[in-house]
């Protein structure tokens, strides 16, 4: 008689109606520990109503609404953001290692796309109301090619999604990932892995 495994592969339920979480407390665990009380505002955000600043060397401005900035939203698995874009604006190769993504457009068009681990990109141009998702861990990216302002609305399934900027994660680094290692993977001089880092440290 075969004998079936109780185990389960999703976030186990919460245990009580709400967890503020408690940003200053020395406790770490999976999420952050629950304050004692709460109140409404512990559950408010208005950061996404205005655009953010888009005036860098990318053009473009991710304003996050997770458990940082909305501490009602400990343990409940959920966060957003509002990503602005100038004309020409890039939001760079990333991943989100702990969340899938859904982008909606608020006004403009943008291109969009994901890698699959087979190396297979996958990509459209979106349009004002138009849903585009993006599978968990998976380097995506999202570039306004139009000749206007764009704006997006993002809901990721992690209340801290995080979020690993592949050119950063590798050019970036603290401390920094050796010249050679960078030089012989991206088949370029550590001349070059040298520009890249200081334009990126700036």
């Amino acid at each position: 008689m075969a004998t079936i495994s109780n185990s389960v592969s999703a976030d186990p339920d919460m245990l009580q109606d709400v967890c503020v979480a408690d940003l200053n407390s020395v406790v770490k665990l999976n999420g952050f520990a629950c304050l004692p009380s709460f109140i409404a505002s512990d559950f408010l955000f208005a950061g996404l109503a205005k655009p953010g600043l888009t005036n860098n060397s990318l053009g473009s401005a991710v304003t996050p609404a997770n458990v940082m900035q909305i501490p009602g939203l400990n343990t409940l698995g959920v966060s957003m953001a509002r990503i602005d874009f100038a004309p020409g604006g890039l939001n760079p190769p990333h991943t989100h290692p702990r969340a899938s993504e859904i982008l909606f457009v608020l006004y403009g068009q943008l291109d969009v796309g994901f890698i699959t681990t087979a190396n297979v990109l996958v990509t459209t141009t979106i349009y004002e109301g138009q849903i585009f998702t993006f599978p968990k861990d998976l380097v995506h990216f999202q570039k306004n090619n139009g000749n206007v302002p764009a704006a997006a609305i993002s809901g990721l399934g992690s209340q801290n999604s995080g979020v690993q900027v592949i050119a950063k994660l590798l050019f970036a680094a603290t401390p920094p990932v050796p010249d050679n290692v960078l030089a012989t993977a991206f088949q370029i001089d550590t001349y070059e892995v040298d520009q890249i880092k200081s334009k990126l440290a700036a």
